[in-house]
């Protein structure tokens, strides 16, 4: 069963990591985001989630303006062969999450260590990453360091690369 957002802040809790959490409308595309969350600080996230032909999973998390060429991407993070999105089924297996909530937090649920997680070198840029909670009905705001320490502590090291265009 995955967990709850509410599960996910006693963790970050836990890890002496303080949020800031907006609740909001279901937000299901960057664009929804844009038009409906308001003025929050730091840079704001798209997330993919892509598998390659040998089912390695990979959730790949950018600034929300990045693009990403997804014929190329696979170079850039060490995928086995060209990427696709992976199928919501194993979405919700994996990060406990379904789509239009990718989230960096979906870590918390691949206890397995099944996914590999990529932040773009852009994005850590921003002292303030804001991403869904588990959920797209709230924006969480985290610094850029305990996004990475979250990350640790779950398990995943996560590849900073620059993986946007």
């Amino acid at each position: 069963m995955p967990k709850s957002t509410e599960e996910l802040f006693a963790f970050l809790d836990g890890l002496g990591i303080e949020v800031r959490t907006v609740t909001h409308p279901p937000l299901f595309t960057v664009a929804d985001s844009q038009a409906l969350r308001g003025e929050i600080a730091g840079g704001h996230t798209k997330n993919l989630f892509l598998k390659d032909r040998k089912d390695n999973f990979f959730l790949v998390t950018v600034d929300e303006e990045a693009t990403v060429d997804l014929k190329s991407v696979h170079q850039k993070i060490g995928a086995a062969s060209r990427v696709s999105f992976g199928k919501p089924e194993a979405l919700l297996d994996l990060l406990g999450v379904m789509p239009g909530a990718v989230t960096a937090f979906g870590a918390i649920n691949d206890a397995q260590g099944k996914v590999q997680v990529v932040i773009d070198s852009g994005l850590m840029e921003h002292e303030v990453i804001n991403a869904h909670p588990l959920t797209n009905t709230a924006t969480t705001s985290i610094t850029a360091g305990d996004l990475v320490r979250f990350l640790r502590a779950t398990g995943h090291e996560p590849a900073i690369l620059k993986v946007s265009e």
